[in-house]
């Protein structure tokens, strides 16, 4: 008859009420040994977690239905204890579900809290760990793994903010770098020589001049020249030939600015917010779209500053101004022009 009774209902009579009383103490005789069989388990090692787990799932559905408002002491245990092998299988989101299930069935369980914080913390979810480390705590405030654990996330969250703050200056200074490269409507193309060089890139200084890596080839006798720092306002003395190769988009240099500055896996998907288009409708962007081109020389006057040089509208910069250096008088001079000669 007990078993038949309506949701909620009450028993009607003495019988009907020790029906139900001897059910309850069935049950949770039966909970009690498979969380003695599911504590053995994980006893005997990793090769036995996986019954542990089930074991541990039969006593809690021996004490369905649980209960939403009043504390359930031995059934925030049995989620405990679930959430403590998940840990250790690696089932990190299904022990942090089953420890912030315990704390809600018992705020005093400690367990609870500090394995949902240490599967909070292997998730990268470093607020809510911080959080369960805090009520722990609230509820023993001497518990010194918790102490300890609190201290842990803090010092991640600390390191992550150090990140973010890393990265955020790193793409800030990118994009000035960039706004000032379209300023002067020039071109940034892909890098070349980089055996020579390394992975080198301009700066922009508090006065607003860019200083650029400039690479100097002398192709007659096969040798080269590498200036770190030559400041576009610079003269140049000697006659130089410049060539030209493909042209990079916005956000390729944006890429190329922050190569070696901080982890690429750190960088947002977009690095160009809404505003910094790779081409704005209504206006024309100084660097254009990723291509192939036909390949000229620039002749470069002597007198003119490395800035001019670099404004010419043909001239597309391989990453860092490159240079060949050839005189006019030279044997060498003819052939250069005719391209009859090959780099090594």
């Amino acid at each position: 008859m007990a078993l038949m009774m309506d949701p909620g209902s009450g028993p009607l009579t003495e019988s009907e009420k020790a029906d139900l009383e001897a059910i309850a103490a069935i049950k949770e005789s039966a909970a009690a040994e498979y969380k003695e069989k599911g504590n053995n388990f994980v006893k005997m090692g990793r090769k036995h977690y996986a019954e542990a787990v089930e074991c541990y799932t039969k006593a809690i559905a021996q004490m369905e239905p649980l209960p939403t408002e009043t504390p359930s002491p031995d059934a925030s245990v049995l989620f405990a204890n679930r959430a403590h092998v998940n840990l250790l299988l690696g089932n990190h989101r299904r022990a942090l579900d089953d420890a912030a299930r315990a704390v809600q069935l018992s705020h005093s369980n400690i367990k609870a809290y500090y394995r949902a914080a240490k599967a909070a913390i292997a998730l990268g979810l470093l607020p809510e760990a911080a959080s369960f480390c805090r009520r722990g705590l609230e509820q023993d405030s001497a518990n010194e793994e918790l102490k300890k654990l609190l201290a842990q996330v803090e010092a991640q969250q600390s390191e992550q903010e150090r990140h973010r703050a890393k990265v955020a200056q790193a793409v800030s200074a990118a994009k000035d770098l960039v706004a000032a490269i379209e300023k002067r409507g020039l071109t940034l193309g892909k890098a070349a020589f980089q055996e020579l060089t390394g992975v080198k890139k301009p700066k922009l200084d508090e006065k607003g001049v860019l200083h650029w890596p400039v690479l100097l080839l002398y192709p007659e006798v096969m040798s080269s020249d590498f200036i770190e720092d030559f400041p576009e306002t610079d003269n140049f003395v000697p006659h130089l030939d410049a060539g030209v190769g493909t042209v990079l988009s916005k956000s390729e240099i944006l890429k190329f600015l922050l190569e070696d500055t901080v982890d690429s896996k750190s960088l947002p998907e977009n690095l160009l917010d809404e505003d910094d288009g790779e081409n704005d409708a209504g206006r024309r962007s100084t660097i254009r779209s990723s291509g192939g081109g036909s390949v000229k020389w620039i002749s470069v006057k002597e007198g003119k500053t490395l800035q001019e040089v670099l404004q010419h509208k043909d001239f597309i910069i391989p990453a860092i101004p490159v240079f060949f250096v050839v005189s006019r008088k030279s044997k060498f001079y003819r052939e250069f022009k005719a391209g009859n000669w090959s780099l090594p």
